[in-house]
């Protein structure tokens, strides 16, 4: 393994923006780096070269700013969720109003999602909300994966639920399908769209021609599904802390 090294996070001024960022030097890095997310900006540097990472950032500058205010938005843009009585939540699509109350199990009907009053009790709103999610896509995905399975005339090895912070999706060279539980707050044809997706990946491993003309056949209106999770993914974050 590597190694590698994070310094205090330090402070510059780029095109009039105060900009906190971290460094980090690595031996794998074979020139400097900038990464940005959601989490901030942070420059990757090689051990072995005399790099001045606020060199790098001046030199930058205006693509660091860019890609810094998008974040920014995106993080506005998370739900502010209190996780109380009567408050909505999606699935699939749909808004279903939290109503936590003596039962003997968790229920989802068309309008509401009721979770068992003891069981909160013993957790927290949000622990159980995410089990009951994480449960309703075990199902739904496996439904819609045999469905597409079927129609493509591929197989899969299995699916797995996972909680990546920036993949939908993901199909190994083993056929382990990885969904992301959080589509499920996602409009059911978007949901359709990462299976499809996926599953494609089990004939057509690279998004060249092919693949895309691929998922087309599935799913014609693939497009604006993508689009629709670009644009929306900041509202299928339970909160910010999950970043």
């Amino acid at each position: 393994m590597a190694k590698s090294q994070s310094s205090d996070r330090r402070t510059i001024e780029l095109l009039g923006n105060r900009i906190e960022f971290g460094v980090r030097q690595s031996s794998d890095a074979t020139k400097p780096r900038i990464d940005v997310d959601i989490h901030g900006v942070t420059v990757t540097v090689p051990d072995s070269a005399d790099v001045q990472p606020t060199k790098v950032l001046r030199e930058n500058a205006a693509w660091v700013i860019e890609k810094q205010r998008g974040f920014e938005k995106y993080r506005e843009e998370i739900p502010d969720r209190t996780f109380e009585t009567g408050e909505s939540f999606p699935l699939l699509g749909t808004d279903r109003e939290l109503v936590i109350e003596p039962a003997r199990s968790h229920t989802i009907t068309n309008t509401s999602i009721r979770l068992r009053k003891s069981t909160v009790e013993q957790s927290t709103v949000k622990r159980v909300l995410e089990n009951v999610y994480r449960r309703e896509a075990r199902d739904h995905f496996a439904e819609r994966a045999d469905y597409y399975a079927e129609q493509m005339g591929v197989e899969y090895e299995k699916i797995e639920i996972r909680n990546q912070r920036t993949k939908w999706g993901s199909c190994s060279t083993t056929g382990t399908i990885s969904l992301n539980w959080r589509l499920m707050m996602a409009p059911p044809e978007v949901v359709d769209y990462v299976v499809v997706h996926e599953l494609a990946h089990l004939r057509e491993k690279n998004h060249d021609d092919e693949f895309w003309s691929l998922v087309a056949e599935y799913d014609p209106e693939y497009e604006a599904h993508a689009e629709w999770l670009n644009e929306n993914s900041a509202r299928l974050i339970f909160t910010e802390d999950d970043l």
